[in-house]
This record gives C-alpha cells, structure tokens and sequence, in this order.
C-alpha cells in the first residue's frame, strides 16, 4: 500500500495552478470580459431608467460599432498612410465598400426624408474655406495622433492608453475651435450641394458608386503596380464557430457592412447619421466649467446653435453622440476582452505622447470649423449625398500626406503598418 506521504501527494494539488476551465485558461482571464460587460448593462440599465429607451438603445448601438471597429480593425488613418506610404490599398477599397452600400441604403431614405414613419435628413453642410482648411488639419492630426475620431475611441477601449493624451487634446482642440468658429464660417463659401436633390436619385446612386469604383481601381492599379498582386484580407476562420463572431478578428469586408448597416440604425432612431467628433467640443466645455474657467461660452456664436445652448446646461448622458461615443469605447472594451487581447498599454516615448496630444488638438480643432470628422463629415457627408464630403476628403488626404512625412520627426513609424491600428 502507498505511504501516508504518496497518498498526499497524489490528493494534494500542485501550488503553483490557478483554477482553470476546460479550455485551460485561468479564470482570472474571464475577469476583463466579466467587468466589460457587467458595465455596459449597467450602464444601459442606468439610461433606461433615467433617460429614456431611445439613449438606451443608442448605446447599444454605439457598443456594437465598438465591436465592429475593434475586431476588423476598421480605420481610416492607418488605412490612408498604407496606401500613401506602402502603395497597399485594401482598407481604402473596404471604405469604397462601406460607402457604396451606405448610399444605397441612405439616398432612398432622404429622399423620401423619412424611414420607418420617423423625420430623417443628412448631413448638407456649406463648402468653404473652414472645410478645406479643418479638413486638411484634421488630416496631419490623424497620422500625428495614430488615430482618428473613432479610432481614438475603440482605441482606448481596447487597453491601448496612448489615445487618451489625443482625446484630451481632441477635447481641447475642438473648444478652443468653438472660439474661433464664428470667424471661419463667415468666410467665403459655396451654397451647400445634394447629390439627391441637384442630379435625382438613380443618377446620384449611380454616380456616387462610379466614383467609389474609381477609386477602388485606382488603389488595385497602384498596389498591383507596387507590389505584383493584392494583398488578401484573410477571411473569417472556423466560420462555423459562433465563437469566432465574438472573438474575431474580421474580414475588413464584415467591418463596411456592419458600419453602413449600424449608420443606417444611426439614421432611423436620431434622425441623423452617426457622428463622432460634435461630442469632444462639448467634453471640452463640459470640463472648463468643472474647472470653473472663466469663458464666456453662452456668446460665442457656435453654443447659440439650437441645441448646443441646451447641451452645457443638460447632463452628457442626455446628448445622443456622447452616449454613442461611451458606447463605442465600451463595446471595443467587450470585444477586446472576448478576443483575449485587453491589455494596458501606456509605455510609449515621450515624442510619442507629445504627438498624441498635438495631433489630438489638430483633430478637435480641425474636425470642428469643418463640420465633421471622418465619420460625421466623410462618411455620413458622402451618404447624405453633400458634396461637402467629397471636399472633406480630398482636403483631408492632403493633410494626412503631408502627416505621414512628418511622422518621423515624433519617431513614429512610417514602413510598418498593422490593422490593428486605426
């Protein structure tokens, strides 16, 4: 018969082990995913009971772009400095994507100017000096502050802390535009333009969608010319796995589906499309009066908008793009801890986080004077039918060319693109 001390080390377990599942991780691995999502139900249990159902389902929705952003690792900054620095054009082509298929959905709707019974219209904004200019800014600041207006956010969800320097500056960025605001609009500039309302509907789809082709053969003729073939998008592994849905990552393909379709949600429930960047000017405002600044904010011209006087006095769980913007931070938050990536992520040069913030200013204050950001301007410009958007673009992609050359001098890499990178 075995000894006492065999039988108790067979029976006795070994010190060094954390309790497990079957799948072998540890069940502090499960911590992340359990504070993720206990968080955001409260936080729709909250708005549900203190605000109303609408702000409750808009988080919801602001959560599953999160997701969508962080598991295709959708983003707009990294996806214009691949094809400026590295000649390599699928996140541009996923873009043309998610356009192509927002129009098709969007242009009826505003032509109509209803969907689902609701009163619906898009973004029509002026074409002028404050877009070339803002746009062309905001451009600079994206590949400056590694990250756009809602790759700031699914960013920071993630764990990576680097964006918060550039969301503090965004915030500062976009108030001090505010001061200036009055000033840039009263430049010169071109009545707004529709697509819908000047060409019709049909002509306008067809148009828009010839364009977005262009641009997709462009970046095919260029990447082909660059490099001899394209560079795949790996698709979706073990597609019959639900859990693979949960965990990503994404086709770049599943990243323009889901953003257009949740847009088009956006544009149901507000009666707007989705926007990102009108939040962070509110942020700002919202902290220099916590911080008892001494700024006049009632007279300048941009908080007597209707709807933005309301906005500093009403709480931010009241304002539609905020609680979008929490959502989108705390679905990425989710997605990140499901993927089993959710990390801290803060050791960066002290160049590295100067740029952040820099870059971050340039966002705020860009995306302000030129009504919008990547989202509020390009993406919901373009699927409004304004031709605004279009300007926005191309002043944009301008600024983030010269950005992309002028990363170096922060020490930031320019060769080394990751999709997992906004």
């Amino acid at each position: 018969m075995p000894s006492d001390n065999k039988m108790n080390s067979l029976q006795t377990p070994p010190t060094d082990l954390s309790p497990s599942d079957e799948t072998g991780k540890s069940l502090s691995d499960y911590l992340p995913s359990l504070i993720s999502m206990s968080l955001f139900a409260y936080c729709l249990f909250w708005l549900g009971q203190n605000e109303s159902s609408k702000q409750m389902w808009l988080m919801v929705i602001g959560g599953l772009l999160g997701v969508a952003l962080y598991h295709a690792s959708f983003g707009f900054t990294t996806a214009w400095r691949n094809l400026i620095i590295n000649k390599k054009g699928s996140g541009v082509r996923a873009q043309m994507l998610m356009l192509a298929i927002a129009v098709c959905l969007f242009f009826p709707a505003l032509d109509s100017a209803e969907l689902f019974g609701n009163d619906v219209a898009g973004y029509i904004r002026p074409l002028g000096f404050s877009v070339l200019v803002g746009a062309f800014i905001f451009g600079i600041g994206m590949q400056l502050g590694n990250g756009c207006a809602s790759g700031n956010l699914y960013h920071a969800g993630g764990g990576q802390l680097r964006a918060i320097p550039s969301m503090l500056g965004f915030m500062v960025g976009g108030l001090w535009a505010t001061s200036d605001y009055e000033w840039w609009t009263g430049l010169p500039q071109l009545a707004p333009v529709s697509f819908i309302e000047t060409a019709g509907l049909i002509p306008a789809i067809i148009l828009n969608l010839a364009v977005f082709g262009l641009i997709a053969l462009f970046t095919i003729w260029l990447e082909k010319r660059s490099h001899g073939s394209l560079e795949a998008d790996p698709p979706l592994q073990g597609i019959n796995d639900w859990r693979k849905y949960l965990r990503g990552p994404w086709p770049f393909v599943w990243g323009a589906l889901a953003l257009a379709i949740l847009n088009f949600t956006t544009l149901a429930i507000t009666g707007r499309p989705w926007a990102v960047a009108v939040a962070y000017p509110l942020w700002g405002a919202k902290l220099a009066m916590l911080l008892e600044l001494e700024l006049e904010l009632d007279f300048w011209s941009y908080w007597l908008q209707p709807g933005r006087e309301s906005a500093l006095m009403e709480p931010l769980t009241s304002d539609v793009n905020s609680v979008m913007n929490a959502g989108v931070l705390l679905g990425a938050f989710i997605a990140a801890s499901l993927a089993g990536k959710f990390s801290f992520e803060w050791r960066l040069p002290l160049l590295h986080w100067l740029a952040a913030l820099l870059g971050g200013v340039m966002l705020g204050y860009g995306a302000t004077i030129a009504f919008g950001c990547n989202i509020g301007a390009y993406f919901g410009g373009i699927a409004s039918g304004s031709l605004h958007g279009w300007l926005w673009l191309v002043a944009a992609f301008a600024g983030s060319i010269l950005g992309s050359y002028i990363r170096p001098l922060f020490k930031l890499e320019t060769k080394t693109v990751s999709r997992s990178s906004c």
